[in-house]
């Protein structure tokens, strides 16, 4: 089985029939129009303003689509979101679900949720759309219900994505979704060189997902690659 490179190993993309993968200019530009498909109205570009201002990173155009695609494939009634930020992603999640689905969103930054708080009425949703946690991840997802979400989305610490997975699985339903944002780690997931403690946790999360026997997973090429899994 083909596995993620450690620090002496080298990485060379191929087909299926041994042939290398050239990433063309082409390719690039076909990614790029991929990533601005799904156009973004004011208040999405109003919280990335307010992200950007706070020195946060929101998931790509691109990203949130895909997000409101998955959002919508389950037909999600209860989404856990790991990391708040300024709204973006929580936007395109609450686009998905259904109209009288609920997004819980926690994070650790009560700033950061009150301009997605903003961001969330600018784009039409009601107050009683969004639950709103302050708090660390690690210490408000125990307190989540077991099987009540369908969908749980974690943009948190990348040094806990372990224990984030943990307790997706235990709040999932059967056939509900778990997405991590960020595998790629702006190239360093498969980057040879010595990588930090953060990129190690990414490898040890790829691995373990594309390896449970309680997960259908898949690493979509959007953003900066969002991995996806449906528990069984």
């Amino acid at each position: 089985m083909c596995g993620f490179p450690g620090p002496t190993d080298t990485v060379t993309p191929r087909h299926s029939r041994g042939q290398e993968r050239v990433i063309t200019g082409n390719r690039q530009t076909s990614w790029a129009f991929a990533d601005a498909y799904v156009a973004e109205d004011e208040a999405l570009r109003w919280a990335r303003d307010r992200a950007r201002e706070a020195g946060l990173r929101s998931v790509s155009p691109g990203t949130g689509a895909a997000l409101r695609l998955l959002a919508a494939s389950v037909d999600a009634k209860a989404v856990a979101e790991i990391g708040t930020g300024c709204g973006v992603s929580g936007i395109h999640l609450l686009h998905g679900m259904r109209p009288d689905g609920v997004l819980t969103t926690v994070d650790p930054e009560p700033e950061h949720q009150q301009f997605a708080r903003q961001a969330f009425r600018a784009s039409g949703f009601a107050s009683n759309r969004a639950r709103f946690i302050p708090g660390r991840a690690l210490d408000v997802l125990p307190r989540l219900a077991d099987a009540g979400y369908d969908l749980v989305f974690c943009d948190g610490d990348r040094l806990e994505v372990m224990d984030y997975l943990a307790e997706s699985l235990r709040l999932l339903r059967p056939g509900g979704l778990v997405v991590f944002e960020g595998a790629f780690a702006n190239g360093r997931t498969v980057d040879s060189g010595p990588q930090p403690t953060e990129v190690l946790r990414l490898r040890e999360l790829l691995r373990a997902v594309r390896e449970s026997q309680e997960l259908v997973p898949s690493l979509l090429p959007v953003g900066d690659g969002l991995l996806c899994a449906v528990k069984r």
